[in-house]
């Protein structure tokens, strides 16, 4: 992704809010990105969502497909061993979808982690051609001597009805345990992470449903130092001519997450399991549309037992952290006040962030306060108090779900349209590292993973 390109997307930011979360939604391409955004994530670094995807797959022969990628964990720095970044086995990750329009879950997807430390005795989560143990080359047997810290994980489906939930195990289809794919610790340990182990990552389940989970590289982009530095971007809006011409890149642009990695949960499922009635449908279909967000949770109550002896975890789960939308609860939307409110709120109850006076303070998605900002600083010509402009990003409305007659509750969902056929978007855009993004995932973290380390050039 070129300067230039990285200049345009900044100025996007800036100038509509709007634009980007449409836009790129219609375009059947939906995202979102939070960076220990709530003093509650602040502190609790595992349970914090840095990104949520969900998009119609455009692999040849997966269209009837929606992938969801729920990233968690940020700013990983890759060589920070021993341990590195296991998922953590006392959180339940959710991916939960909307697809009646009434901003309640109807199916959920939960992810949960068992951690194992196979050489106890050894000082390292993972090692390798060293002291008689091979260099990691696979998951499971031969190969995989060398992975100490191994996580498995299970896969629940749960489909919410009147009548209460349903609850289905989704196995692999060969009847293995999933395995986590671990961060690339260098090329001594594992000299071709990209080809062995990763690929075995990549599982499809007795449903035909594909799944991953393991750590990548963290796809956003943001001059993160500039923007908390009150807005002190580095890479002012682009003239016309600037934004017309393709050939040159303004500098200077920063990518402040670049080199960091995050934990990745990847789904991908076929539209019929998600639509409210089990079928495919066109885009102008209000069946068509979905709603969804990535939650963490963990146990209400935790109780520390014997020095080396589990914790007694509660069944009760109360959620932390949830992301529908980008960057509503971390910069454009919710005050710091209300931030962890937000995230442990259910989206069906985002009506008390856009309540009361539209002009009052607290009246967040209707007078948010960045939108101000703009204007005085940047003189960015945002709409007026209310900011109605944002609606279609919390409401099932067009042009999103052109077919929908109710706009529904205001919500905290990203709405997806499975009847628009998918795109694969340009590598102008910074999407390059999702050519296949269920097969493609597990190598994205290849190149950069001991970069900070100085292993790879």
């Amino acid at each position: 992704m070129g300067i230039k390109q990285i200049s345009k997307l900044v100025a996007m930011l800036l100038a509509s809010f709007f634009f980007i979360i449409v836009g790129t939604l219609y375009l059947n391409l939906a995202r979102a990105a939070n960076h220990r955004e709530a003093p509650i994530t602040a502190l609790d670094h595992k349970v914090d969502i840095t990104d949520w995807f969900a998009f119609v797959s455009y692999e040849p022969g997966r269209e009837d497909t929606v992938t969801f990628l729920l990233d968690v964990d940020p700013l990983l720095e890759p060589s920070n061993g021993p341990n590195y970044f296991p998922f953590d086995p006392e959180l339940v990750y959710k991916i939960n979808i909307d697809n009646n329009q009434d901003a309640e879950e109807d199916i959920r997807f939960e992810f949960r982690f068992t951690t194992e430390i196979r050489l106890p005795n050894v000082f390292t989560g993972l090692v390798g051609g060293i002291a008689g143990i091979p260099t990691i080359t696979a998951l499971d047997g031969a190969g995989s001597e060398g992975l100490s810290l191994r996580q498995t994980y299970t896969v629940k489906m749960v489909e919410i009805t009147g009548g209460g939930e349903i609850a289905t195990v989704l196995t692999n289809s060969t009847g293995q345990s999933l395995f986590a794919v671990p961060t690339n610790v260098g090329p001594w340990t594992m000299p071709n992470y990209a080809t062995e182990p990763a690929p075995e990552g990549i599982y499809t389940l007795s449903n035909g449903i594909r799944v991953f989970a393991g750590t990548v590289d963290d796809p956003f982009y943001i001059d993160l130092g500039a923007a908390f530095d009150s807005l002190n971007f580095r890479v002012a809006l682009l003239t016309a001519e600037q934004d017309a011409d393709d050939t040159q890149n303004l500098p200077p642009a920063y990518d402040d997450v670049a080199g960091f990695n995050v934990n990745t949960i990847a789904i991908e499922v076929p539209i019929e399991m998600l639509t409210s009635d089990g079928q495919i449908h066109s885009a102008d279909e209000p069946e068509a549309v979905i709603g969804s967000y990535g939650s963490t949770a963990r146990s209400r109550t935790k109780t520390f037992n014997d020095p080396g002896e589990p914790a007694t975890l509660s069944d009760d789960l109360e959620k932390i952290q949830r992301m529908g939308n980008a960057l509503i609860n971390e910069l454009i939307i919710i005050g710091t006040g209300e931030k962890d409110k937000f995230s442990m709120s259910e989206p069906a109850e985002d009506g008390q962030f856009a309540d009361g006076p539209a002009d009052a303070p607290d009246n967040f998605f209707l007078n948010p306060l960045l939108a101000t900002l703009l204007k005085v600083v940047f003189g960015v010509p945002v709409p007026d108090v209310p900011c109605t402009d944002l609606l279609p990003v919390v409401q099932y409305i067009a042009p999103i779900c052109p077919g929908c007659t109710t706009p529904g509750l205001v919500a905290d969902l990203l709405r997806l349209n499975t009847g628009i056929p998918p795109t694969q978007v340009s590598a102008n855009m910074g999407f390059d590292m999702f050519p296949d993004i269920i097969t493609k995932l597990a190598f994205a973290q290849a190149q950069t993973a001991s970069r900070r380390s100085g292993w790879l050039s």
